[in-house]
């Protein structure tokens, strides 16, 4: 039909208007304009053409980026896990400024962002792969939306540690400018793992300067705030004073301690202000310089505490606590196969569990971030994991979904009254940690509400 030919037409249209900024593009149909999209070589002009084409809240979700590294140069924006599709119609990558949908270049977008977000969901991005003519085949597919890479293996790890780079950088910040959003002029830069080379934004984009980023939290001075000292370095202390550190979080108080509002310097220095209080035991209400922070205490505890077990089994050092009674468990013959055969695997994972009979198994140990866990359903759960991944399946995701249950048994509940310092203490953890925007499995962990959105809510100034 003549509406499904324009569609194909209009999409086509959309694709060459992203890969050339600098050229006017008008599209008109029976004598109708239709889309209209003017030249710029700047930030603004750029983040308007591409509302026009992807929609005005990808362009608010989005990251900027820019990485070069082994003669490949990657540029672009790819959208915030929290923004995702249910289809995958906002994926535009361009390698040297050819639109291609790829296989290879798919993978690793998607294994960029599996660790924060919903299964069946797709990201959204629009990215350019700038590379030597050499190094791809552009005849590998009769219509040349498919090309094949000389060096496949390079070109996916390059793409996908540019983008889960990206996405772990993100910390909560004052304004959207500073979080990394497309209303910012610069591009995020890092160290390559490729043999010690220099990641840095080449520019090709809009002709944008490449420039160092600033870390979003800096070193903090003493203040008046006594937080709870569950933090990253307390994982150096023996176990029981990482057990005391962790009860600080997770246990219930009766003390009631009164909100304290830091000063407009503490209130600079931390994005997510101070505790105010609770909401029914579910969202922690902070304040910051800008207005109103809640937070779900739940999902970004998760993340905390999955993002520390990750670090921790990757230098093989999470600590186990001994369980004083062991405690035995009923399983089908099935199950107490798997922990015969992934005794190796419960041990890296600071989980003793043996095998006791047909179908019987006992749990001797547990991590010590779990001790207080109902250890019963977290061998459950885990067993059932390693079922579903299959017992040969030990690569990285596995690994890491079974360490997202282990992170969801761990982190405080729901309905758990904390007082003010465990909140604050909440905070400044999540200031520090990679990819706390989103709990394992994809949630939001916070949002923010400015004065002037509280303002509008209530009709101030009107």
């Amino acid at each position: 039909t003549d509406k499904t030919e324009f569609n194909h037409i209009k999409d086509v249209i959309d694709k060459i208007s992203l890969s050339r900024f600098g050229i006017d593009i008008n599209l008109n149909n029976n004598g109708k304009k239709i889309a209209s999209f003017r030249s710029g070589a700047n930030a603004d002009a750029e983040a308007r053409r591409i509302a026009e084409v992807c929609g005005k809240p990808f362009v608010e979700s989005a990251i900027k980026i820019g990485f070069a590294a082994a003669g490949l140069s990657l540029e672009g924006w790819v959208a915030k896990p929290t923004f995702s599709r249910s289809q995958a119609d906002l994926q535009y990558f361009f390698v040297n400024g050819r639109i291609v949908r790829d296989k290879l270049i798919v993978h690793a977008i998607r294994q960029a962002y599996s660790d924060v977000m919903y299964s069946g969901r797709h990201p959204a991005f629009v990215l350019y792969l700038q590379l030597p003519p050499e190094m791809v085949d552009v005849n590998a597919h009769p219509t040349k939306h498919e090309v094949r890479f000389r060096e496949s293996r390079l070109v996916h790890d390059f793409i996908f540690r540019a983008i889960h780079k990206s996405i772990a950088e993100q910390r909560p910040a004052q304004d959207e400018n500073a979080s990394g959003s497309m209303g910012s002029e610069s591009l995020i830069s890092g160290r390559s793992e490729f043999a010690g080379t220099e990641f840095s934004g080449s520019g090709n984009v809009g002709n944008q300067k490449s420039t160092t980023l600033t870390p979003l939290i800096q070193e903090s001075k003493p203040n008046t705030h006594q937080y709870a000292t569950f933090s990253q370095s307390s994982m150096a202390l023996p176990v029981k004073e990482q057990i005391a550190s962790y009860d600080r979080l997770t246990q219930s108080s009766a003390e009631v301690i009164n909100s304290i509002d830091g000063d407009e310097a503490e209130q600079e220095e931390h994005p997510l202000g101070f505790a105010l209080g609770q909401l029914h035991g579910i969202y922690i209400l902070a304040q910051n310089k800008g207005g109103l922070i809640l937070v779900d205490m739940h999902a970004a505890h998760e993340r905390i505490t999955y993002e520390k077990m990750k670090a921790e089994h990757e230098s093989k050092s999470i600590v186990a606590q001994p369980l004083l009674v062991p405690i035995t468990i009923t399983v089908s013959r099935n199950e107490a196969n798997i922990v015969e055969e992934s005794k190796e695997f419960f041990q890296e994972i600071g989980l003793e569990v043996d095998r006791m009979g047909a179908e019987t198994i006992v749990v001797r140990q547990v991590p010590a971030y779990l001790y207080k866990a109902d250890a019963v359903t977290l061998v459950k759960d885990i067993i059932s994991d390693l079922a579903a991944e299959g017992m040969s399946n030990r690569g990285r995701e596995a690994v890491n979904h079974v360490l997202a249950t282990m992170a969801c048994h761990g982190s405080v509940r729901a309905h758990r009254q904390l007082t003010i310092p465990e909140m604050n203490s909440l905070l400044r953890q999540m200031e520090q940690t990679e990819r706390i925007e989103q709990c394992n499995h994809g949630r939001p962990t916070w949002t923010s509400l400015s004065m002037d959105d509280l303002d509008k809510l209530f009709l101030r100034g009107r």
